[in-house]
């Protein structure tokens, strides 16, 4: 019998992984089959294309795997945002596109400002502090991450990125709820990021998020705030008058976190944002002109 056709394989998939419940399944199973042939996550092959039985073979195992609910990012190694591809695998969490807006409104921020300082906490795999070294190569940008493994990611990322000239970050291995995290940037920072871990402890996520991505990158305490906290007071202290804080926090906290802001005198113009869907994505802040002293 003739060997099927990529076109026939990838619609052999697509069925599997629409039965195992992946929304995107179409796309999911192309970028698959393009990591199978050695190509790009996005490039398309002609549909004709006749694989190889270890094509095949390296196709259909990773099906199977993704049919079992482990993250794409995970599959193909690698994730991209902001024009800057990173690598990414288990024990990392795999940025999303949601991000991209979360990176365009920090960009904003920086627009008209000379050699800003840039810190993104709970970086992970460095991906947004990347993009915005990319972005803005006269920025200096300070990723902070306190696991080991998401640190290794950062690291490899960061060195990565830099062979390829972009500015170096600085990665710095730390937790953002210690005391004096940064104290050398107090007042000096242009803009603060973060993508914390944001989901109550009690919630129930798909698996590729509640079982197969790192919990301490997903979960934070009973409300899903404990770590948004202490980002907001490290933002309070690092940020210059004006600077900006950009948060991500998803339509868990679409009005807990513009409340946590709003609540405290050091920040102003608080700004809830939507994604595409309509549920709330990030919140962002400026630092008020008068600087207010904070607990650690």
């Amino acid at each position: 019998m003739p060997r099927p056709s990529l076109d026939d394989l990838i619609g052999a998939a697509e069925r599997t992984l629409s039965d195992a419940g992946i929304e995107a399944a179409r796309a999911d199973a192309e970028q698959l089959a393009a990591h199978a042939l050695g190509l790009p996550p996005h490039a398309r092959p002609a549909p004709w294309t006749k694989l190889t039985e270890t094509e095949r073979a390296r196709f259909t195992e990773l099906v199977s795997r993704r049919a079992d609910r482990i993250p794409l990012g995970h599959l193909l190694r690698e994730a991209t945002l902001g024009g800057v591809t990173v690598a990414v695998g288990p024990g990392v969490f795999v940025p999303r596109p949601h991000s991209e807006l979360v990176l365009a409104s920090g960009l904003e921020v920086l627009a008209g400002r000379e050699n800003p300082v840039v810190v993104d906490l709970c970086t992970g795999s460095a991906a947004i502090a990347l993009a915005v070294a990319h972005a803005r190569p006269d920025a200096t940008v300070h990723a902070v991450e306190l696991d080991p493994n998401a640190l290794e990611f950062a690291r490899r990322n960061s060195a990565h990125q830099a062979s390829l000239g972009d500015t170096p970050i600085v990665v710095h291995a730390a937790d953002v709820t210690a005391p004096g995290l940064l104290a050398e940037l107090t007042g000096a920072v242009d803009l603060v990021l973060a993508n914390p871990p944001f989901v109550p402890e009690s919630e129930r996520l798909l698996p590729e998020y509640g079982v197969h991505h790192p919990k301490l990158a997903i979960f934070s305490g009973a409300d899903g705030l404990h770590v948004i906290r202490h980002v907001v007071r490290l933002a309070a202290a690092l940020l210059r008058p004006d600077g900006g804080l950009v948060v991500e926090h998803g339509h868990f906290h679409g009005r807990s976190v513009p409340e946590l802001l709003a609540a405290d005198a050091a920040f102003g113009a608080v700004s809830t944002h939507d994604y595409v869907d309509g549920r709330p994505l990030y919140t962002t802040a400026n630092r008020t002109p008068q600087r207010k002293e904070h607990a650690a």
